[in-house]
């Protein structure tokens, strides 16, 4: 189940980061984040606040969090987006998170297919996101979900430096997607 994440949420959404950052600080993966920098509990308190963070369940405990808005990163106005579409009907999906421990499960698939029927629901056809370009995992997740990469841009991301950053994005043609 994927809801709209609560108070409660945040001990867990902010474990599932440290477990994110411990793999990164350990090797073993490479998302580009920084302890301390990016993402933090104030991160997930923002959304929070915002109410657009939202949560996937599984067997009762927090999973996978992630943002949905239609707020872009400053960064997306010097990409050369390939659909051009007015502010009001692109959503974007910020700070994906899944729990390593239960990664290949499908559950990015499930919170990203769930982004995809919030923004329909929203009458937002044209969909955003981003990633590091050192996040190969995600890279080829949101490939094999068709999400097409629209530039690769030097930036400084939400503190971190020298982040190479990964726009995409996707078209729901009610034609070819439902």
């Amino acid at each position: 189940m994927i809801r709209k994440a609560r108070f409660g949420d945040i001990d867990s959404i902010v474990k599932i980061y440290d477990h994110i950052l411990s793999q990164e600080e350990q090797g073993t993966a490479r998302v580009g984040w920084l302890r301390g920098v990016y993402p933090t509990r104030d991160t997930a308190m923002t959304a929070l606040e915002a109410g657009d963070l939202f949560v996937l369940e599984l067997e009762g405990r927090v999973a996978a969090a992630g943002r949905i808005n239609r707020e872009p990163v400053d960064v997306y106005a010097q990409c050369p987006w390939k659909y051009p579409a007015p502010p009001e009907q692109v959503m974007v999906l910020h700070t994906l998170v899944v729990e390593p421990a239960l990664s290949g499960r499908g559950l990015a698939t499930r919170f990203v297919q769930f982004y995809e029927d919030y923004a329909r629901e929203q009458g937002c056809p044209f969909l955003r996101m981003d990633t590091n370009a050192r996040n190969a995992a995600a890279r080829r997740l949101y490939k094999g979900l068709g999400y097409w990469e629209a530039a690769i841009l030097p930036t400084v991301f939400n503190g971190i430096s020298g982040v190479e950053l990964v726009c995409l994005e996707k078209y729901l043609d009610k034609k070819t997607d439902g």
